[in-house]
């Protein structure tokens, strides 16, 4: 007769991702969620919200003890996708009052810019899910 045992904390633990493993699916998911909305030749709503979506499940599935690298990774992430994005196609970065000439540094400025808002919202959820987590932490 078998029994049904709930898995114990250090079961739990063997399921998480290292950080590294969930900063790498993070660049492929957004990079994936950008292309998607890149289609038409601008970046809208579904980058936005990719960007959340992406941020905020990073700290849930690392370990409690490898939190701080995701603490500071949305930053980094929107900033580096906005690059790219710059780089390969810098059309699809259309912000009011930007000179049609602009250069790709000043894109680059004018893009992370126009998304703060996303990165606000993205950055803050992250972070109070991370305290939430170190609060929360069974072996604290």
């Amino acid at each position: 007769m078998t029994q049904a045992v709930s898995p114990t904390p250090g079961g739990m633990a063997r399921r998480d991702l290292s950080v590294r493993q969930a900063i790498v699916a993070a660049c492929v998911a957004m990079a994936v969620v950008t292309g998607i909305d890149l289609a038409d030749g601008r970046l809208d709503l579904l980058f936005s919200v990719g960007f959340v979506l992406i941020v905020i499940t990073v700290p849930m599935s690392v370990d409690v003890r490898s939190l701080f690298p995701t603490g500071v990774f949305p930053p980094v992430l929107l900033i580096v996708t906005l690059l790219a994005v710059c780089i390969i196609a810098p059309s699809a970065i259309q912000v009011d009052g930007m000179a049609k000439d602009a250069g790709t540094i000043a894109r680059l400025i004018a893009a992370t810019i126009d998304h703060g808002l996303t990165l606000l919202v993205g950055h803050g959820i992250a972070l109070i899910l991370i305290a939430w987590r170190i609060l929360t932490d069974a072996e604290r």
